[in-house]
């Protein structure tokens, strides 16, 4: 099917710092033509001084919506008009799409997310998971994992000057949702190990690991892996980060973030076109490799 950029091309793109390693315009591009529709989409290396100035520049030239990576999806917040139910639940936007005049941002990370957890084989509602993290990728997993009906989540992060901010956003999900979601110091390896012995599921969504610090891995010892546990990181650059390479070595099953970003992305691809993203052809074409 020809595909060309018209003078009535409609454009998405992903914001963030860095976006060079993003498939993401591979992926919607290559949908775009695959349906006929006239969009592009584009990737813009925007830091948070600049998100500002990048908005309005995108807003002034009528862009139909984008996406959000690291480190933009707590930080767009306060520039939207409306947030959807789930992306004001997780206080974090990684969709921002254009209805009715206005830029309302969605979360599409956790449906994403739980959706790759399928895809891969598990099924994790009514049981219980370890979370790495609690940055805007981390509570998107977390809220989506809670509506979703996951029993309990023990998220773990530094002791650092937004912990009793975590702390106090995990208490109200729980209550809201009456999943068990507590919160725990990442250099408590007692509890860490206690509540791996009790998780079958370990995600990382963390930033430790991805390029090109590739050497490092957010568990301090690989003794807490035990075999049986499903170990997940949502990094994808690179495909087998040193924490799924120590998942293997201790007998666990992982996977890493791609699948992530292809469902997270076909919700994307479906709140800017109205259509859906052709999930298996796409799939075939980038991410099997």
């Amino acid at each position: 099917m020809n595909y060309e950029i018209t003078g009535h091309t409609g454009l998405t793109a992903l914001l963030g710092s860095p976006v060079g390693h993003s498939i993401s315009p591979q992926m919607h591009n290559e949908a775009f033509r695959q349906l006929g529709l006239d969009y592009v989409y584009l990737a813009f290396d925007v830091t948070p001084q600049h998100l500002k100035d990048a908005f309005a520049g995108l807003k002034a030239i009528g862009i139909k919506g984008f996406n959000l990576t690291m480190p933009l999806k707590t930080a767009i917040l306060p520039l939207l008009d409306e947030l959807t139910p789930a992306a004001r639940l997780a206080e974090a936007v990684n969709t921002v799409f254009l209805r009715d005049g206005k830029y309302i941002g969605h979360t599409t990370d956790g449906v994403g997310y739980m959706r790759s957890v399928e895809y891969a084989g598990y099924h994790i509602p009514g049981r219980k998971m370890t979370l790495l993290g609690a940055g805007g990728a981390a509570t998107a997993i977390c809220v989506q994992a809670a509506l979703d009906g996951v029993a309990a989540i023990d998220v773990f992060k530094r002791n650092n000057g937004s912990f009793a901010k975590a702390d106090a956003f995990f208490r109200k999900l729980a209550d809201e949702t009456g999943c068990t979601v507590r919160l725990f110091d990442i250099g408590d390896t007692t509890q860490l190990r206690k509540s791996l012995s009790e998780s079958v599921l370990l995600t990382n969504a963390t930033n430790v690991g991805m390029a090109p610090d590739t050497d490092k891995s957010p568990l301090p010892d690989i003794s807490l892996l035990h075999p049986g546990l499903v170990v997940s990181d949502i990094i994808y650059n690179p495909r087998k980060t040193l924490l799924m390479r120590q998942a293997k070595e201790a007998g666990c099953p992982a996977f890493n973030g791609l699948y992530m970003l292809l469902f997270q992305g076909a919700e994307s691809f479906r709140c800017w076109t109205g259509q859906e993203m052709p999930v298996e052809l796409i799939r075939e074409k980038y991410f099997n490799s």
